[in-house]
């Protein structure tokens, strides 16, 4: 039987949910851990928690170039017309019934999805699916939104997120007008659409500064 615990975490670039993704899972399998290694006489390494991005399901550059406008798909990378939701809703399926799956992740350097490079096993009993459209209500987006057990959103004022996007564009090598040209003709946007979704979460929790 498969017992796996699938939880949606969603929010705007820049609201934090990588790295909250990666805090609770991080603690879950320390939780884990500390509880296992008192149960038995060697300590259990398995972890139980485990990150699934929505990043590798980017389509890759090829597909943006295939398309009408290439110029404009490449310029709009991000938002919802550049991922594959139906790919990633067949991994979310091959999860719930198989408890398993190898799933894409992304290489920014080269940016592309590295294909099979995250696998979810069957040890995994919580896992954690974090994306900016997890829960858009359009198409197969809607499909996905409903693979969920619970779901999660990220909630931050848009000009603090568009301020941390803007300072990750420039430390990843953007100039400075390039930066803010993209916040304003891509990022904003895909953050407006993203914040509509926040009222088909289960939980909202507030992105804070460390």
């Amino acid at each position: 039987m498969i017992t796996q615990y699938i939880v949606g975490l969603a929010g705007p670039p820049g609201a934090g949910k990588s790295t909250l993704a990666s805090e609770v899972v991080c603690r879950i399998n320390k939780h884990w851990s500390q509880k296992t290694s008192k149960n038995y006489s060697a300590p259990q390494n398995d972890d139980v928690g485990v990150v699934l991005p929505m990043d590798g399901f980017h389509l890759y550059r090829s597909q943006l170039d295939a398309m009408e406008d290439p110029e404009e798909a490449h310029a709009r990378r991000g938002a919802p017309w550049t991922f594959n939701p139906d790919l990633l809703l067949k991994c979310l399926h091959a999860l719930r019934n198989e408890g398993s799956v190898y799933a894409p992740s992304f290489d920014h350097g080269v940016g592309d999805p590295v294909e099979e490079d995250v696998f979810v096993s069957s040890q995994h009993k919580i896992v954690i699916v974090e994306g900016n459209y997890l829960f858009l209500q359009e198409g197969a987006w809607k499909d996905v939104c409903s693979m969920f057990d619970e779901k999660w959103f990220l909630d931050i004022g848009i000009d603090t997120a568009m301020q941390r996007v803007q300072e990750r564009h420039v430390n990843t090598g953007k100039e400075p007008h390039v930066a803010k040209w993209r916040v304003e003709y891509n990022d904003r946007p895909n953050a407006e659409l993203i914040m509509e979704t926040k009222t088909n979460a289960d939980l909202v929790i507030r992105s804070v500064d460390f």
